[in-house]
């Protein structure tokens, strides 16, 4: 007979919310646990892949009550965004309308997979409560000058009809609706994260408990590059390009020089040149393509020459100077020495259009004596590499350096560059301040008026929040229905009182997210974004558990503001999450679940068929969280027989315990053989720490392999009611309804989670019986197994009595028998 799984779910999940069963509450009597995952957007349906985020979280989060902990395991919302905007259009309603009945939804479906949520500490970043304190971290970051604005080119979605940070450029296309993005100028707000990037790189090394994946991504972001900057004169100009390398140990080797299009220099080096309209054309293609394209290094490098030189200050030779689409402004000066024997981007480009090539660093492939590939006034001839050298050896064609290592050089061409006052030894850092600036209406209003005689004036915070005005226009047409909103524009300058107006751009919603984990802390506090007392007991996150997608934008933006606050004197901490967990994607038939490729599996469906603790089940048992999980509904069909299976094993016991037996640990039954008694104690002891090591270390699935061992030697050896209610304790997490109304059958009256986590006995892991290899002058012969305290005379009696020795003795007498006890026995004869 199969469990009646709708029934006991429904049942266990109004008595946990009649209860408030989760509910946190600090206790400095109690070591805090506070386990995070990553809030969803409120699209109005959860996925597998929320399913399968969540349940990792929940199942750690039951496991430490179990332990002791005092849990705080908190659930909201991030709910601004373009994608409101977008279903307001096509649903003609209003984005707060649409997501207030998105979150009531998801809601629905997060309680019905029996989340153990502190719904009590629920924000939704859409709310005013919330979005105040982010105009409150704005005004204080604008005091600091750490929010400013600036005109400059920007990243632009035309889908989405706003702007982009670098960050959420993913492959040349917008990262929310992959529309190819194209560059803008723009007057935009910016925040100055770089004035902590140094705090940001070095506090990496802090995070022991994060996967080498996201720090290397950080690390790589944050790009801090250690190098010269070179000074090349431009030929019969007083002029001079910066240039910054990394590599000044291939200075000698710089054949050409290339400017990003948008370099400052560049109107004036083509200005009057044959080819200066060819140019311009070239430079406005450019500025349409996404930064984030142009630096890839699968995509075809374009450039045009400027018809203008600059002199090499190491050689005094004249190098043509280029314009190329793969040179950034965001990195370095904006201007590169081209080194095409040793990177292989310049190779591929001065191959494309026939530069010359020397090899500096023997170790390459040399196409002539003199290491020249072509003449540096002359259109070379083809080259005989067929790929650039990047890797050490000898200097060679550098002039006083030649025969030195290549990182020695490095250094001393350096010191010799910036002596003769043609180069400054240099740092020069990848990452970029973040625009948080967004041309639309369902996100927070920035807090700055605009007032004809005072210029920027802040809102003062007694007016907080500036609040979205309801009655915004949505057309899909025509930029931010905000601007169409008369009585949001036109207002009242604080200082001077004068007509003045206000921002209509809003915030980038990872600003929102940026800050949440501490408003959970204290979510009704209302003296400032968080309770510092809160705040000191619950903070840092413990446990925090995402998708690996957020590496560079969200928990970089997390650690930025943490550090903000520390400077605040507000939190005591610079990191915000302890361990972060990446889980793996949920594919079906090879591909990543989405309503476009047709192959999503409904979570609620499988609710319907299966229940809620059978599909936490599967979605655990089928992979480790950090891989990819394939689904397979003949796996979802296993874990509910599995289920069913534990489910019957009660059959054994009374319907009822008597009232003294009630909560206790009840005897082993008298009719199994103490023997097999005993076995059943072994795996049951093992199975624990097996058990607690693997929730501990999130490896799910083989925990829930021991469980099902441990299952499987019950039915062998017989129930013991004492063993299957630990069964059932260790089973809780992961299912949770389940659990609860075995653990109630049984005769407990309070929650199952009310109870304790196992403890194994160490004496009762110890193997009765070893292995021995027996030996014969050295040489394996045999092996036995014999009792581990085992004498040694009874051990050499044995030994002699083995069958397998008779042909290796021959009836000989040893000489000697050398035991090392528990391992092996040499006989020498």
């Amino acid at each position: 007979m199969h469990y009646n799984f709708k029934e006991i779910e429904e049942k266990w999940q109004k008595k946990w919310l009649a209860s408030q069963a989760f509910r946190a509450q600090a206790d400095p009597a109690k070591k805090k646990y506070y386990l995070l995952e990553m809030f969803p957007y409120p699209s109005g349906k959860i996925h597998m892949g929320h399913v399968r985020n969540y349940t990792i979280g929940d199942v750690a989060s039951r496991f430490k009550v179990l332990q002791g902990y005092n849990v705080m395991h908190p659930m909201g919302f991030d709910a601004f965004g373009q994608p409101a905007e977008n279903a307001a259009i096509k649903n003609k309603t209003k984005p707060a309308d649409w997501t207030r009945k998105c979150i009531q939804e998801m809601e629905t479906e997060l309680k019905k997979m029996g989340f153990s949520y502190d719904w009590e500490r629920e924000v939704s970043t859409c709310q005013s409560d919330y979005y105040k304190w982010n105009q409150w971290i704005f005004l204080k970051m604008f005091e600091r000058s750490l929010a400013y604005k600036k005109a400059s080119a920007v990243n632009w979605c035309p889908g989405c009809q706003t702007t982009l940070a670098n960050e959420e450029v993913v492959n040349g296309g917008c990262w929310r609706c992959q529309i190819k993005v194209q560059q803008k100028d723009l007057d935009q707000w910016y925040l100055k994260i770089t004035e902590y990037k140094e705090r940001l790189l070095e506090d990496l090394g802090q995070l022991k408990n994060w996967p080498a994946r996201v720090l290397a991504m950080q690390n790589n972001w944050i790009g801090k590059s250690s190098g010269v900057d070179i000074y090349f004169h431009l030929k019969n100009s007083d002029k001079v390009i910066e240039v910054f390398t990394t590599r000044a140990d291939t200075i000698f080797g710089a054949t050409y020089i290339v400017l990003a299009p948008e370099h400052s220099l560049v109107k004036d080096l083509i200005k009057g040149k044959p080819r200066e309209k060819e140019i311009l054309e070239f430079i406005k293609k450019a500025a349409g393509e996404s930064k984030m394209v142009r630096a890839a290094s699968d995509v075809k490098k374009e450039g045009v020459f400027t018809g203008s030189f600059a002199i090499n200050p190491v050689n005094n030779e004249e190098v043509p100077i280029w314009i190329a689409d793969y040179v950034l402004m965001e990195y370095g000066t904006g201007a590169i020495m081209a080194v095409p024997t040793h990177d292989q981007r310049d190779f591929l480009f001065a191959k494309e259009h026939k530069l010359p090539m020397r090899i500096v660093i023997q170790g390459a492939k040399l196409s002539s004596p003199n290491g020249l590939i072509g003449d540096l006034k002359k259109i070379p001839a083809s080259a005989g590499m067929t790929e650039a050298y990047d890797g050490d050896g000898v200097q060679v064609n550098s002039a006083q350096f030649d025969g030195l290592p290549n990182q020695e050089a490095k250094i001393k061409i350096a010191q010799w560059l910036e002596v003769k006052g043609t180069g400054k030894i240099q740092t020069h850092w990848r990452l970029r301040d973040w625009l948080i600036s967004r041309q639309r209406y369902w996100g927070t209003p920035i807090p700055i008026v605009y007032c004809p005689a005072c210029g920027i004036v802040p809102v003062p915070y007694k007016d907080l929040p500036v609040e979205l005005p309801a009655d915004a226009p949505f057309t899909g047409e025509g930029g931010s229905p905000l601007n169409k909103v008369k009585k949001f524009v036109e207002t009242n300058c604080p200082q001077c009182q004068g007509k003045a107006r206000r921002e209509t751009d809003t915030m980038a919603t990872f600003f929102d997210s940026s800050w949440y984990f501490l408003r959970f802390c204290s979510p009704k506090f209302n003296d400032a974004p968080f309770d510092t007392q809160e705040a000191k007991y619950w903070m840092a996150v413990d446990q925090y558990i995402g998708g690996i997608e957020h590496a560079i934008l969200h928990l970089l933006y997390s650690r930025f503001f943490t550090k903000f606050f520390q400077d605040l004197k507000m939190v005591d901490f610079n990191e915000p999450f302890e361990k972060l967990l990446t889980q793996g994607m949920v594919l079906k038939d090879g591909e990543v679940m989405s309503k476009s490729r047709g192959n999503i599996v409904d979570p609620d469906s499988m609710i319907t068929d299966y229940g809620a603790d059978a599909l936490r089940l599967f979605i655990l048992f089928a992979a480790p969280p950090e891989t990819e999980l394939e689904w397979d509904e003949r796996g979802l069909e296993g874990a509910f027989k599995f289920l069913n299976r534990v489910w019957r094993i009660q059959d054994n016991f009374p319907a009822k315990l008597s009232k003294e037996q009630a909560g206790s640990r009840p005897v082993a039954r008298e009719d199994r053989r103490e023997k097999d008694n005993h076995e059943l104690l072994k795996v049951l002891h093992k199975t624990i720490k097996k058990v607690s090591l693997d929730f501990g270390e999130f490896k799910f699935n083989t925990a829930i392999a021991s469980l099902m061992e441990l299952t499987n030697t019950i039915y062998q050896l017989g129930a013991d009611q004492e063993v299957f209610l630990i069964l059932v304790i260790m089973l809780s997490p992961i299912v949770p309804h389940f659990a609860e109304e075995l653990w109630e059958i049984l005769g407990n009256k309070e929650s199952i989670f009310k109870a304790a986590w196992p403890k194994y006995d160490s004496k009762l892991l110890v193997e009765e019986n070893v292995e021995l290899v027996i030996q014969v002058n050295g040489k394996l012969r045999s092996k036995i197994e014999v009792p581990r305290d085992i004498s040694e005379d009874k051990l050499k009696e044995l030994v002699q009595k083995d069958e397998k020795l008779i042909p290796w003795l021959e009836g000989k007498t040893p000489k000697k028998i050398i035991i090392v006890p528990q391992k092996l026995v040499n006989i020498v004869v």
